[in-house]
Order: C-alpha cells, then structure tokens, then sequence
C-alpha cells in the first residue's frame, strides 16, 4: 500500500524509423508585389512620434519623478530590514545576558 508503483515503459518492437523529411516550398515575389505596391499607396506616409519641445520636457520630468519615487520606496524598505536586523540583534543580546545571569 505504501510502495510506490513505477510504471513500466513498453520496449519498441521492431526497426525505428526516422520521421520524413519536409520539403521546403518556394516563394515567388513576383506573385506579392502587386498586393505591396497597392498597400504602400493607399496609406500616408506619417511619422511614428512627434515630439515637440514641451512633449520632450514632460517626458523628462515623468521620467525624473519616476526614478525618484522608485529610489525613495527602495531606500525605505532597506532602512526598514536595517531597522529589524538590528531590533533583532538587541533582542538577542539581551536574551543572551538574561540568560547567563540565571
């Protein structure tokens, strides 16, 4: 009841053979060229992003409040591991006099 029961992998009968081989198909350009040139004239041509002088200045200060905010939260939770580590040492310390006082 408390053994476990491996299960037994079947052996292969006969010759193994390997998987066919896959024949790659060709394509010809010429066929999509027509469908290209028609996609390449019926959109505008635009620029991705725009960016003005204020757009740029408000990235940059998301970005600055940003590195701020994540330092800040960084900086307070490894102050609050020193802050437990060291209630911890005193802790210790002060069981360890308790203890060998007695």
């Amino acid at each position: 009841m408390f053994r476990p029961k491996i299960p037994t992998m079947p052996q292969p009968t006969g010759l193994v053979t390997p998987p066919a081989l896959v024949e790659s198909t060709t394509v010809t350009p010429a066929a999509q060229a027509p469908q290209m040139a028609l996609a390449a004239t019926s959109a505008p041509f635009r620029p991705a992003v725009q960016l003005t002088p204020g757009t740029a200045l408000a990235l940059v200060g998301g970005g600055t409040a940003v590195v701020l905010i994540v330092g800040a939260v960084l900086v307070s939770m490894l102050l609050a591991v020193a802050v437990t580590a060291t209630s911890t040492a005193v802790c210790a310390v002060v069981i360890r006099s308790l203890l060998t006082r007695r």
